[in-house]
């Protein structure tokens, strides 16, 4: 009886020799923590003494009087948002910092680009074509599919792993250079946009084929049933290749290629200047010269043959 009752008071001793252990290890860590914390404070300190006794050349002064107004501002609604904090109920850490000083100048998201153009201006023709099943290939999921989903079902043939838990999307991972027969006459409405440049370069895990492009081209025409939509989009310009990341094809090559499959029914494209040009004339002589373009971005509505 007493052995039993030794035991248990040496078991329980232990266990708050253990407990207190780990409480002055989570003492020592945050003491750690502490003064890594006080000597990056030092060194900030240090750094932004010695700059202000040793400034550096100031080789934009009109961009360094903006920076200190926004600096300044900062200060100032810093000071304010704490003041206000003194009167409220709501209670936050006031944690690190991240000052924002050029979010004024940023404009609400990245400027109208290739993708911005394409992605709103097929996913428009999508919804007023209304096809039975649209299928696309290739194309970002988190633009120009999103787009589609919002209004109707779409399934993605991608390369790459395309998880989503959208119920309007749906993922089937396939290397579009070898179709698979299920495939063949699959849908009356297809799409791939900012793609067809990419196969066959190796950069998405695809194999390496120089006519990786041509493969993807006829195998996209064979899923679309004859009398269906096919939307492509590619960077065009100077005909080139930059391995690994894309090709870039002249608007008569890309003519030449889809002629034979498709029946042309609309070009527009992007310039180099992030414009717009909707509905061009192929027959026009400025096809001659990629109407302008280095790497601009040409958008195909075709019928399939």
């Amino acid at each position: 009886m007493f052995r039993s009752k030794k035991k248990e008071e040496i078991s329980r001793l232990k266990s708050q020799v253990k407990d207190l252990k780990e409480q002055r290890d989570r003492v020592r860590s945050e003491r750690d923590r502490f003064k890594r914390e006080r000597n990056e404070y030092r060194q900030e300190l240090n750094r932004v003494g010695e700059l202000q006794q040793n400034p550096p050349p100031n080789p934009c002064p009109v961009e360094d009087d903006k920076l200190e107004k926004a600096r300044a501002k900062f200060e100032d609604e810093w000071k304010s948002f704490k003041e206000q904090s003194l009167s409220s109920r709501e209670r936050f850490e006031f944690a690190k910092q991240i000052p924002f000083l050029n979010s004024l100048e940023e404009g609400a998201g990245k400027k109208m680009d290739h993708y911005f153009f394409q992605d709103l201006w097929v996913a428009r023709r999508i919804f007023e074509n209304s096809p039975e099943k649209h299928v696309d290939v290739g194309s970002r999921v988190d633009g120009f599919v999103a787009h589609v989903a919002s209004f109707r079902s779409i399934l993605i043939f991608d390369i790459r792993n395309v998880p989503s838990t959208d119920s309007n999307i749906e993922f089937v991972q396939a290397d579009l250079m070898n179709l698979d027969p299920n495939y063949v006459n699959y849908c009356d409405s297809l799409s791939c946009l900012h793609a067809i440049e990419h196969f066959g370069l190796g950069r998405y895990g695809d194999p390496i084929d120089y006519e990786g492009h041509l493969k993807g081209i006829r195998n996209m025409a064979q899923i679309v049933r004859p009398g269906g939509k096919f939307y492509l989009s590619t960077p065009i310009g100077r005909q080139r290749v930059h391995f690994n990341a894309h090709r870039v094809f002249s608007v008569e090559y890309l003519v030449e290629i889809l002629e034979p499959l498709f029946r042309i029914d609309e070009f527009s494209y992007v310039d180099d200047q992030s414009e717009m040009h909707a509905r061009e004339n192929l027959n026009s002589e400025r096809i001659k010269d990629n109407f302008g373009c280095h790497y601009g971005c040409g958008i195909f509505e075709t019928t399939r043959r």
